[in-house]
């Protein structure tokens, strides 16, 4: 099996499994699923952040506004009642004045957060450096996850727009998220050193025929040119470098403290015996 490294630009995202006879399309389409679900994932960890600390979101007719306004509007939040946390709330003003301030206790505070540090590792970008890939799979079992934490804090549901439930039910919106970091499979290519993967070839077309490859592909969006190339040495490599010349430098700097000149005496260190010999001041001698 052939393991590619995913990267954009310097940022690296996970490793993905594959074959050397799949066709680059595919391979294109499964990997930037993976970037857009993990990206997802990312968003939700981030409002079940929130959900924790202030509960649900308020109607967005309530949104920024304080309580002496909500009260002066006669504005009612119908959500408010129904969707109240398992074990009751523990208020905590939120102040961005975008959610009610009902949060969990501090049990579901825990179920909400075991959850979240259960999926934050199945798809950290330090799991590349462990060798384990990133598959869709991953992918839907996280969202399973955080949905069933969801659930169990929140068994009377949450409104239909709040950010968590509209990103379980995949109806987010994108304009108020990262919608630069969503990735169309259309407009977007796989570029291997300084080579654009075209989709219509093989794998084995760029990275021969050893299926024990392990390879760095890049996604860039399709005409924004090839993104800059991996350099040469790794971080630790350059590290390394950095302190063998600091040992080297130190190690100079002894050897110029140094106040033991009497070689200079010596005649091997005499550079101009022969000329000393021939105007006869050989008697001379250096003194520091």
């Amino acid at each position: 099996m052939v393991l590619l490294h995913v990267k954009k630009k310097e940022e690296s995202l996970f490793l993905f499994e594959t074959t050397l006879t799949t066709e680059v399309k595919k391979v294109l389409d499964t990997v930037v699923a993976i970037h857009n679900g993990r990206n997802k994932v990312m968003r939700l960890l981030a409002e079940l952040d929130d959900l924790s600390k202030h509960g649900i979101t308020m109607d967005p007719r309530m949104q920024g506004l304080v309580l002496e306004q909500i009260k002066e509007l006669k504005l009612v939040d119908e959500y408010e009642e129904q969707c109240i946390p398992s074990g009751g709330f523990a208020f905590q003003a939120d102040v961005c004045l975008r959610r009610n301030g009902r949060a969990p206790t501090k049990a579901m505070k825990e179920v909400i957060a075991k959850a979240s540090e259960e999926v934050k590792y199945k798809i950290h970008r330090d799991r590349a450096k462990e060798g384990k890939c990133l598959t869709l799979k991953t992918i839907s079992e996280s969202l399973e996850l955080l949905d069933g934490a969801v659930k169990i804090v929140y068994p009377m549901g949450i409104p239909p727009y709040d950010p968590v439930r509209m990103e379980l039910e995949n109806c987010e919106e994108l304009g108020h998220h990262d919608a630069d970091q969503v990735l169309d499979p259309a407009s977007t290519t796989l570029w291997f050193t300084v080579k654009q993967m075209q989709n219509d070839k093989l794998l084995k077309d760029y990275l021969g025929g050893n299926e024990k490859t392990k390879a760095v592909v890049k996604l860039a969006k399709l005409g924004s040119g090839a993104p800059c190339r991996e350099p040469r040495l790794s971080e630790e490599e350059r590290k390394q470098i950095m302190l063998l010349e600091h040992r080297k430098r130190e190690e100079l700097k002894k050897l110029v403290k140094d106040d033991d000149q009497s070689f200079y005496n010596e005649d091997w260190a005499d550079n101009t015996k022969l000329a000393n010999t021939l105007q006869g001041v050989t008697s001379v001698k250096w003194k520091p």
